[in-house]
């Protein structure tokens, strides 16, 4: 399997192209290989209804693209129809507050929703984790 480079604040990375996840996923599975036991299906399908809310709102705002927000929207939907479960792989019991989770949330919901848009993975500046995906969000 090959892989896509990606940045964050902290440099680049090399994250294998064929995952939905990205770069701040990668580290937190580094920093907190705690327990191998990823999280339960209900807490990551409760992270995708707060997205996809959080999505519908922000395009009736105004505050994100119509076609950002679409994108967003479909990626989220399929979440919540079992898909892509695969690359939820963040532990369960990473420390803090979830925000390794809520990031491993994000960014697989941004990474389909760039393939969807026909992008590629790891186009931050087209569709972001944190702009976009979390925006209105904490965490």
């Amino acid at each position: 399997m090959g892989s896509r480079e990606e940045r964050d604040p902290l440099g680049r990375r090399k994250v294998p192209s064929g995952v939905l996840w990205g770069i701040q996923t990668l580290r937190a599975m580094e920093n907190f290989p705690v327990s191998g036991l990823r999280n339960h299906e209900g807490i990551l399908r409760a992270y995708a209804e707060i997205k996809l809310a959080c999505a519908k709102a922000n395009r009736d705002l105004g505050s994100l693209e119509e076609s950002v927000a679409e994108a967003i929207i479909q990626a989220t939907q399929e979440i919540l129809e079992g898909k892509h479960w695969e690359n939820f792989v963040v532990d369960r019991f990473q420390a803090g507050a979830g925000t390794s989770t809520n990031m491993n949330v994000n960014e697989v919901i941004t990474n389909r929703a760039l393939q969807l848009l026909g992008e590629d993975m790891g186009r931050y500046d087209i569709i972001s984790p944190n702009d976009h995906v979390n925006m209105g969000q904490s965490t």
